[in-house]
């Protein structure tokens, strides 16, 4: 289906509901930037920084599950160590501001902790469905930034204003991990849940995509190694200092 027919479909919903300014700002941009390809990236990284703003107020509160609220305009200097170290090498990686990318990877990070899936593994999956880009369209109906298909999570997506929630940065990520959590459970391996995930999203080559998710995740648990080894100090080593004093 169009995005078209999604906004047809979509508006009277939409316009009902408490977030109607989300789904009305999402669509216009869309519609206007969708032959401007050079203005994208601008309006793209614009837009994530209103939602999660407005997210902040409303978003939060709607959600039973989601703990206690959290502000989701993220400075990355306000981020532990290995979260920002994280944010900033994807901020690099994928030419996306520190900012929008913070409050993704602080949103993975207590998302893991909940269902206690890899928030690297999280990150990766939405590292290869989208690029970071919360406008991303599949062919096959995938939308937004781990590529959820509107149809098929109606359900999850009603409570944060319908199918156009899914270009909704927060609201993308919270129903993508859901998913994958779901496919995790049903699996005997995390290949084989990328592999189910991958097929939802419309992928074409399952197993290129599973080394894809799995190598881009290994580079993010480098990052993150790094501080877990230093936070552990050598037995040996303060021994060693202490003797020098």
């Amino acid at each position: 289906m169009t995005l078209a027919g999604d906004v047809r479909e979509g508006f009277v919903e939409i316009t009902r509901h408490s977030l109607a300014l989300v789904g009305l700002a999402v669509v216009t941009v869309t519609l206007t930037f969708a032959a401007r390809p050079g203005l994208q990236a601008y309006a793209s990284e614009t837009l994530m920084s209103w939602l999660e703003m407005r997210q902040a107020m409303t978003l939060d509160m709607a959600v039973s599950d989601s703990g206690a609220a959290r502000s989701t305009a993220t400075l990355v200097k306000d981020l532990p160590k290995e979260q920002m170290a994280v944010a900033q090498s994807l901020s690099r990686r994928y030419k996306v501001s520190p900012e929008p990318i913070g409050a993704l990877v602080s949103e993975a990070w207590a998302i893991g902790e909940r269902s206690q899936i890899a928030p690297t593994l999280i990150l990766a999956v939405m590292a290869i469905e989208s690029r970071f880009n919360p406008f991303a369209s599949g062919s096959q109906g995938g939308m937004g930034l781990m590529q959820i298909e509107p149809a098929v999570h109606s359900n999850a997506l009603t409570a944060f204003g319908g199918r156009l929630a899914a270009f909704d940065p927060l609201t993308n990520l919270r129903v993508g991990a859901r998913h994958l959590q779901f496919l995790i459970q049903q699996s005997v391996s995390i290949e084989d849940a990328l592999r189910l995930y991958a097929l939802d999203s419309g992928q074409i080559n399952d197993e290129q995509y599973v080394d894809r998710v799995l190598n881009e995740q290994k580079q993010l648990d480098k990052i993150t190694q790094g501080f877990k080894t230093a936070a552990v100090v050598p037995v040996h080593s303060a021994k060693a200092r202490q003797a020098q004093l």
